[in-house]
């Protein structure tokens, strides 16, 4: 009970981080369920992938109320991330975990710059 207490709470708190920043909250989640819950990489990918879905879908109807999403644009991007998620899930199935954590690492660390420095 605890425990689903404190995944409620990590929950929670990334809603409140992804909506206030526009992203789907996987670089919060990943790391955290990773390093605090000690989660496999693979395993921390998946359900964060599973998370943002209903997170998304709650942020989007929010944002679309306020007028701020361009329609045309979000529909030609989810066209390519269906595809480019199939892809990115067959591929994360061959990559041990120790990689696959390192390039989630770099990811964040090239983002984070980039948008820093931007």
């Amino acid at each position: 009970m605890v425990e689903q207490l404190k995944f409620s709470g990590v929950g929670f708190v990334i809603g409140i981080l992804s909506g206030l920043l526009g992203v789907g909250g996987g670089i919060f989640l990943v790391p955290i369920l990773v390093t605090y819950f000690e989660v496999t990489q693979h395993v921390a990918q998946a359900t964060s992938m599973a998370v943002i879905v209903p997170t998304a879908l709650v942020s989007s109807a929010v944002y679309g109320f306020h007028g701020n999403i361009d329609v045309s644009l979000a529909l030609n991007l989810v066209i390519g991330s269906i595809l480019g998620a199939s892809l990115g899930a067959r591929i994360m199935k061959k990559i041990p975990a120790f990689r696959l954590k390192q390039l989630f690492g770099a990811m964040l660390i090239v983002v984070g710059f980039r948008m820093v420095l931007g």
